[in-house]
Formats: C-alpha cells, structure tokens, sequence
C-alpha cells in the first residue's frame, strides 16, 4: 500500500504541492458544465486546509500540447472553485511567476496554477528533471490525487514524486486504488465483471487479467460481434474486428478451461438506420440480417444478464452494453446498470470503471447507488488489465 495524506505527521505552514485533476468541461462561455471532478477533490483540499497546509494546486485543462493557449486556461475553473470553497483561490499565472504567490500565502489558503500541460516537459518522455525540480521549488511535501492521470508517466505525475518527499495519495487516489484493488483481488464470491465496448482490440488486456480473477464474465457491447462470428454467426452489418476472430476463440478457450462462465447475449436490437430513425426490431444474435447491425442487448439477454449481476457479491462494470447515447438504443444498459444498483442495495461492491460505463452510470442513476464510480477512464482500465500506473508507483510505500 502507499503512504496517504492521513500518514503525514504535523503539516501546518508547510506547502502542499498537489497534483488533482480538474479536467473539467467548459462551455462556450467558460462556465463548468460538470463539476464532478472538482467535487471529488474537495475531501482531499479540506483535509490539508484544516490542517494548516498552504495548498498549491497543479492541474491540466485539455490538449495545449505545450503552448500557452488562452483557450485552454484554468482561470475559469479557479473561478468556479471559489464558489465551491467559499473562498477567492489564488491563480498562479506561471510558473516562472510562482514564487512569489506561493510565499505570500496563509496557512489553509488555496492556489491554482495556470494549465500545467502550457509546458512542453510536462509530457515529456525523456529522463530530463529540470522542469521537475523548477516545480519542486515550491513545495515542501508532494500529493497526487490525480487518479484520472495517472497513467501518465507526466512530470507533475510521476516525475516530480522522485524529487519532492513525503510523496504521498490524496484521499480520491487512496479511495480509487482501494476499491479496484479490493475488486480485483480479494473479491467476494460470486465475482462478475461485465465488459462491453466497442472492440475486442482496446479490451484483451482486461478480459486476459479478469478471467484469473472472475467467476462470471458477461460480454457485451459492440466487442460480442466478434465473438458471435467467430462462432460462426451471422452478424449482418454489425461492428466486427476481423483481426480479433482468434483473440475472442483463445478467450473462451480460456475461459473454458478456468471454469469461468461467459455470458453472451442470445438476442439484439437491430436497427437499419444508425440514428435510430429506421427499423429497429429484435433477433437473435447470431442470425443479424444483412442491411442491420446490432446496437443494444435483447430482451431475453437482460434477463439473462440480470440474473447473474443479482446473484453476485463483486460486480466490476467496465463499458456498457450498447449504443446507449441514443436513447432508443440504451435500454440494455440501463437494465444492467439497475441490476448493479438492486445488487448494491442487497449487501455486493460493485465498481464502475472507465469513461463510457462511468458515463451511463452517472446519466440513469446516481453515483451513491453504486459502491465506487472511478473518476480514470484511461487509469481504471490500466489498472483493470493489471499495468503499473506511473503515477502511483511514485508514491512512497507504507
């Protein structure tokens, strides 16, 4: 395990150099549209306030791709926090101009750097420090809370853990690392995890690292078409990836051969039209005429589904089982989502992990009806496969 906030000793008047990420979005008038993830700092930011840190906050907004471009600002978001913290956040600028600001704060006081990816050895993949230690300047301890970055092997990252000690989790990354480590490895049993997506290609990681750890794996989404051809199906128009015909043979070989149960939908939601403006009807799965493609679990498979997520004690959700950003087409995830929730609410963890799922979860129900949304797409499907996360490698052990 690694080192957290709560394993510092006295902090009071030191400097809290604090990586989170507000990647929010904007609209066009550069008002937060979801503040979610500004939110799920605040247990964090609270934490060293009350214990007299002065907090200097590193974030990135968007792709600057090493630029200063007004467009991808944080003083917006700064703005924003102030209201979420009653109080004026000071914005740093640049970091050529931080120290300064950072020297005249009060113990408890909040400041924002400008864009942390303005810079070029942000995102660097070389060895080079430099920017690194410019940025170790201006704090006496280092915490990541950045779960959603991660996965980045970034300056502000991971770079900077090596320079400035105590390296240590905030409260969001402890409580990330926690959940999906508590799913992955000391489940309890019956073990389901539900993966869905477009493609086979982007998930053989984590099916590969979930079937030595799952009883039950239900597949879904736009990926299952590959799988229904490799059984010799008919999928008509339906997403397939050709190249993964023997990917998706050797998982269920796999699968097979570890005694997991692979739940596949029997039948589908067709449509001819994409919109969902044309005919839409059901089939079954393996019998998908030609002129339609597949866009939702069937009717059948929901129950099918269902039955499984509410006979589990540990439910992994990672990617929906169809197109569910048209709503004619999401009543598949929906239906399996509710079955999560009724098994949450019955005594199971379940842990929703990875943008798309994250997504659907947080359209259809709330966060507190599951026992842990992730706030990584990129980071909680690594971890799901298994990968180290430069960012928490970083960090000082226990």
């Amino acid at each position: 395990m690694k080192k957290s906030i709560k394993d510092l000793g006295d902090i009071r008047g030191k400097r809290a150099l604090v990586r989170v990420d507000i990647n929010v979005p904007l609209d066009e008038n550069k008002n937060v549209t979801d503040d979610t993830r500004i939110q799920a700092i605040v247990p964090t930011v609270t934490y060293l306030k009350e214990r007299g840190a002065k907090i200097i906050l590193m974030a990135h907004l968007g792709r600057p791709k090493g630029e200063k471009n007004p467009e991808f600002t944080l003083a917006p978001v700064a703005k924003y926090m102030a209201k979420v913290f009653g109080e004026e956040i000071v914005f740093i600028p640049s970091v050529e101009e931080a120290a300064p600001f950072v020297e005249k704060l009060a113990d408890g006081q909040i400041a924002l750097l400008e864009n942390i990816r303005y810079y070029k050895a942000e995102e660097a993949k070389d060895d080079d420090m430099t920017f690194a230690e410019e940025l170790a300047k201006l704090g006496d301890f280092y915490v990541n809370d950045a779960f959603g970055a991660a996965h980045r092997n970034h300056t502000s990252t991971a770079k900077l853990a090596k320079i400035v000690k105590p390296a240590v989790s905030g409260l969001l990354m402890e409580k990330e690392i926690r959940c999906l480590s508590q799913a992955l490895d000391n489940p309890t049993r019956p073990f389901t995890a539900i993966v869905g997506g477009a493609k086979v290609s982007s998930k053989i990681g984590v099916l590969e690292n979930l079937l030595d750890k799952v009883d039950n794996m239900i597949i879904g989404g736009g990926m299952a078409y590959t799988f229904v051809k490799a059984n010799g199906g008919k999928i008509g128009n339906s997403i397939c990836e050709d190249d993964q015909i023997e990917t998706a043979k050797a998982i269920e070989a796999k699968a097979a051969a570890k005694g997991v149960k692979l739940v596949m939908a029997t039948d589908v939601l067709v449509t001819d039209d994409f919109s969902g403006n044309g005919t839409n009807k059901f089939v079954k799965i393996n019998e998908i005429p030609d002129g339609f493609e597949g866009v939702d679990a069937g009717e059948e498979s929901r129950k099918a589904f269902a039955e499984v997520i509410k006979s589990s004690k540990t439910i992994l959700m990672n990617g929906p089982v169809g197109a569910f950003e048209n709503p004619k087409f999401a009543e598949g995830t929906k239906a399996v989502l509710a079955a999560v929730v009724e098994a949450t609410k019955n005594g199971a963890t379940s842990v929703i992990g990875g943008g798309d799922s994250v997504s659907a979860a947080k359209k259809f129900f709330k966060a507190e009806d599951f026992t842990h949304v992730s706030t990584g797409g990129g980071a909680s499907l690594e971890f799901i496969e298994g990968k180290v996360l430069p960012g928490v490698a970083a960090l000082d052990d226990k």
